[in-house]
């Protein structure tokens, strides 16, 4: 907040206060407990609930659906201070992101968003000012569902990727050699040529500096549970899930929770750097 401050960025000491003084009001935070807090805690951005100014609030946390949905609940039971176009009552909508650290300062995000729809169609300005793509999921919940179950498929991704590379060095074949088959063949993915875990393969990625910046493991760890308690919620066999919560755990136990989920190449997998 102090350096925002000096920029010139208006700031306020409680979420309290900044609704108070804000028409829209977007929140990213790392987990269920701090969203809650934010919220519907003593300086919460719902304190007073009986009137807020805030017609629209956009959380781009990445949580459990559960969560948000209750939050949204209790968003839709307070009252506008100010009735705005058609709107009677204040929305929310769930809208986590996806594309990291590199993303958000090219402002290439992706959006993926629960709620209303037409307050989805009056956000869309605000979200692609922020991002390149924003896409409409559904009811309130399902923005948060789709990110889980978007982080699962890259975490498999990423494991497996690191896996068959660390595999080839094994064999004999040189990392970059292999990356150059994975991308032309069926193997291709996000994690072999966007975002390759192997140092010295590609240039502006947390591999190629010593894994640090990006999407840290513990993050990684997180989201893995929440998909893990969601699996469990609805009955579904996930074994995928278990495994890559048993790696990242391992990760994290071992002191790698700073760092890129992608050093489970080095860590994990003991893959060796692309000289």
């Amino acid at each position: 907040m102090k350096m925002f401050a000096q920029l010139g960025v208006s700031a306020r000491d409680t979420p309290y206060e900044v609704a108070q003084d804000s028409q829209v009001v977007i929140t990213m935070l790392p987990s269920s407990s701090h969203v809650m807090d934010v919220y519907t805690g003593r300086n919460g951005l719902l304190r007073g609930e009986n009137a807020i100014r805030p017609a629209l609030f956009i959380d781009s946390s990445t949580i459990d659906p559960q969560t948000t949905r209750k939050i949204s609940f209790a968003v839709s039971n307070c009252n506008l201070k100010e009735k705005r176009d058609n709107w009677e009552k204040p929305v929310m909508l769930d809208a986590p992101v996806s594309g990291g650290v590199l993303a958000a300062e090219a402002s290439t995000l992706t959006f993926m968003v629960g709620g209303p729809e037409d307050a989805y169609l009056a956000a869309r300005p605000i979200l692609q000012s922020m991002g390149r793509t924003s896409i409409y999921c559904g009811g309130s919940g399902n923005g948060s569902a789709a990110k889980i179950c978007n982080n699962l498929a890259m975490a498999v991704s990423m494991l497996g990727t690191s896996e068959a590379l660390a595999l080839g060095q094994s064999l004999g074949i040189s990392a970059s050699t292999l990356t150059e088959v994975l991308n032309t063949s069926s193997g291709r993915c996000w994690s072999s040529d966007a975002y390759n875990p192997v140092p010295g393969v590609m240039k502006g990625v947390p591999s190629s500096r010593d894994y640090n910046g990006g999407f840290a493991s513990k993050l990684m760890a997180k989201d893995l549970n929440l998909a893990a308690a969601s699996a469990e919620e609805v009955g579904h066999k996930s074994p995928l899930i278990s495994k890559a919560q048993e790696i990242y755990k391992k990760m994290c136990e071992e002191g790698h929770e700073r760092k890129d989920f992608s050093c489970v190449f080095r860590h994990f997998y003991n893959g060796k750097d692309e000289v």
